[in-house]
């Protein structure tokens, strides 16, 4: 890890901070995770919608718009009538799947006991 990246200190903006921030979001890991199961496959914007349960058609486009300025999703609209836009992972998006998966394997693996801790440390208070 390069500490310079993950030390956040004095007036300089944090990184780490900052990009955990956006994607530590409620919605921009399930987008992302959407997107990643469409393949090479892009996304229109409703069929993000039925694929992120609970999400707004207010958050969706706002998360899809962060993930966008961050260069984590391709956005592209087609000329026609109605529009058709369509969303896909870029580069840098299926890179970051490696960490996702990751984190998705860690929480499948721990989620049982994570629940009992919690029943544990609620039962107890």
């Amino acid at each position: 890890m390069n500490m310079d990246t993950a030390e956040c200190t004095g007036d300089k903006p944090c990184p780490l901070r900052e990009l955990l921030s956006r994607l530590g979001d409620k919605w921009s890991l399930l987008t992302i995770m959407a997107l990643a199961k469409a393949g090479e496959n892009p996304c229109r914007f409703s069929e993000l919608m039925r694929n992120i349960n609970g999400i707004s058609q207010r958050m969706l486009t706002t998360t899809l718009r962060h993930l966008e300025r961050d260069g984590v999703i391709s956005r592209r609209v087609y000329a026609e009538v109605p529009p058709r836009v369509e969303y896909a992972l870029t580069e840098r998006g299926r890179s970051l799947l490696i960490p996702v998966k990751s984190l998705v394997t860690w929480v499948e693996g721990n989620w049982p006991e994570i629940e009992k801790a919690r029943n544990a440390f609620d039962a107890s208070q």
